[in-house]
């Protein structure tokens, strides 16, 4: 949903980038349906300090890149080729991509009290003009029938009424697959924003079945995420050379930017601090796409210019393991923590101490082997306090903690 604060593309006050947020964190964390929270977005109008979810269209004013957005976001389809031409490997047209942008050709913006705020409203009036003989063009669904308007209606609730509903193609299919990519870590359709023809689901029953509970469960994602996570297919371990692109076996994963940062500040029990945060704040916390640090640029955070799934980086770079080995995050943390230094000073065992260590940074006890191998460092005439340190940091460049597995 590109929440970010002003730029030369955006519009967009850090209060209103956090009111923004905020919203959005408040109809997910207490169960708003996804179908409801879409046509809050796509329908709401006033003033942007009161009604945060008019932000979303402060994030992009042009009626064409909107309807694009739109699209990509909620439908996990990408019409931008069909802007200059038909789609070359799909069924979109010129025809259907300005038809779908009509719907938002009449959506008024003014300025409120605040010269931070903006007025959303129906304009009522105005049109999108097809480049190939210059006339208006009717609004019409994505792939859809020409929808009656009334004169004067607000074109955007016709749009949210068929794209929210129970039979529409895409809607309840592209948040199922959303939902299934984040948890497996790879879509039935990968990239998950990239529905078309050339581009067919791995499992199309499978992804038909997901869309079909998603809406028997009314947009409810807690309900279809807790059939995902105890299903058989999600608790699989991972396998050397088995079928990730079907699903045999889990796919291993790096951690997403912001939750390994954190991570790491939650196991070290140092927090990294983050720039107009709060001291303790989360990096899952951070409202404003434009606010990051080097670590989250390094791992791939989004800096939600686009809808694009692209943004989101997952891929291990050398970068990331150099940053992790010598950089000063891992490191910082550890000694900022002080954990090793308070459980010496505690007089807890040395077993004890490397027990806790793995139980924080990989959820075990060390093998046997590696607590016969650990002791050899310990008798190398290295101070205690020294060997702990460089064994908390390799728990925290190991494999095992860097990704899901």
């Amino acid at each position: 949903l590109q929440v970010r604060s002003a730029d030369q593309q955006v519009q967009m006050s850090t209060k209103s980038a956090a009111q923004y947020f905020e919203w959005i964190e408040r109809q997910v964390t207490s169960g708003v349906p996804a179908d409801e929270m879409v046509r809050a977005l796509l329908t709401e109008t006033g003033p942007s300090f009161e009604e945060p979810a008019a932000n979303f269209y402060k994030v992009e004013r042009d009626p064409l890149k909107l309807s694009e957005n739109v699209a990509q976001a909620f439908l996990g389809v990408r019409t931008q080729c069909a802007q200059c031409h038909n789609h070359p490997f799909d069924r979109w047209t010129m025809n259907d991509y300005y038809g779908f942008a009509a719907f938002f050709a009449q959506v008024g913006r003014k300025p409120g009290e605040d010269p931070r705020e903006a007025v959303i409203y129906n304009g009522a009036s105005g049109g999108v003009r097809h480049p190939v003989g210059g006339k208006d063009v009717a609004p019409r669904f994505l792939g859809g029938a020409q929808p009656e308007l009334a004169k004067g209606g607000d074109r955007r609730r016709v749009l949210a009424d068929w794209l929210t509903a129970p039979d529409n193609p895409y809607f309840a299919r592209n948040l199922a697959n959303q939902i299934w990519a984040h948890f497996l870590g790879a879509g039935i359709v990968e990239p998950v924003d990239d529905v078309r023809v050339s581009n067919p689901p791995s499992n199309p029953e499978l992804l038909d079945a997901l869309a079909a509970r998603l809406v028997e469960y009314r947009y409810d994602f807690r309900r279809l995420i807790r059939d995902i996570c105890n299903s058989r297919t999600y608790q699989l371990a991972s396998a050397a050379g088995a079928d990730t692109a079907n699903f045999a076996a889990a796919r291993p994963r790096r951690i997403r930017a912001e939750v390994l940062l954190d991570a790491i500040g939650s196991v070290t029990g140092s927090a990294e601090r983050i720039r107009g945060q709060a001291p303790g704040a989360r990096a899952v916390e951070i409202a404003d796409g434009r606010t990051s640090t080097y670590f989250l640029t390094t791992f791939g955070r989004a800096t939600r210019e686009t809808p694009c799934s692209c943004e989101v980086k997952m891929e291990p770079n050398l970068s990331q393991a150099l940053h992790l080995l010598n950089g000063d995050t891992v490191n910082s943390r550890i000694t900022a923590g002080g954990l090793v230094a308070r459980w010496l000073k505690e007089g807890r065992s040395r077993e004890g101490i490397v027990e806790e260590l793995y139980l924080r940074a990989v959820g075990r006890a060390p093998s046997a082997d590696e607590s016969r191998r650990l002791a050899g460092f310990f008798g190398e005439g290295r101070k205690e306090a020294e060997v702990l340190h460089d064994l908390f940091w390799s728990l925290l460049n190991a494999k095992e903690f860097v990704f899901n597995h």
